[in-house]
């Protein structure tokens, strides 16, 4: 049995959770979230809490058993609480706006990169060089905070590039002179 999947998941007041068909929906203070679930998975829910239960005894059941209660469990968590992540960039003439519903990069490349902020998602920029993305989802907070970052990520020489912060990179030292 899935150790993960058999916890309960508790419901804070102000959150409500409701599963139609093969999806479920929680809706808080901080957004509103959906998920599609697999059909070898049932919730229980009750007053205030939610309980996973798989369909039979299989392998693969009881792994998506415990992947459902924790993406189930990270919704819970957002719609109360919103995931945040922080970038920082370092490098001369690198800095970053949010231009709309896009954030502008400048990173050293002959062109400006645009780069979509996703629905539920907001991003500020604070000093020309730290960025703050936050959101009720999870996935898609990790998601654009990976994709901007994959844009210029950091060279172990001088540091320059963008980094996830409290991310730990590995400097190297550079030629040494005869």
């Amino acid at each position: 049995m899935s150790r993960i999947g058999n916890l309960p998941i508790n419901i804070p007041s102000g959150v409500e959770v409701s599963s139609t068909g093969g999806s479920v929906k929680v809706k808080g203070p901080k957004g509103e979230l959906h998920q599609d679930l697999h059909e070898s998975v049932t919730l229980e829910i009750s007053e205030n809490e939610v309980v996973v239960k798989p369909v039979d005894s299989g392998r693969q059941t009881r792994a998506l058993q415990g992947t459902i209660r924790s993406l189930v469990a990270n919704m819970v968590t957002g719609v109360v609480t919103p995931y945040s992540k922080d970038l920082l960039i370092e490098g001369v003439g690198f800095r970053a706006a949010v231009k709309g519903t896009d954030v502008g990069l400048e990173l050293g490349y002959s062109h400006p990169i645009n780069h979509p902020i996703p629905d539920g998602v907001s991003v500020t920029v604070a000093d020309n060089v730290k960025i703050h993305v936050e959101g009720a989802d999870k996935q898609k907070v990790g998601q654009l905070a990976a994709d901007i970052k994959s844009y210029y990520p950091v060279e172990p020489y001088k540091g320059k590039g963008v980094r996830i912060l409290g991310q730990y990179v590995r400097r190297k030292e550079g030629k040494k002179s005869a």
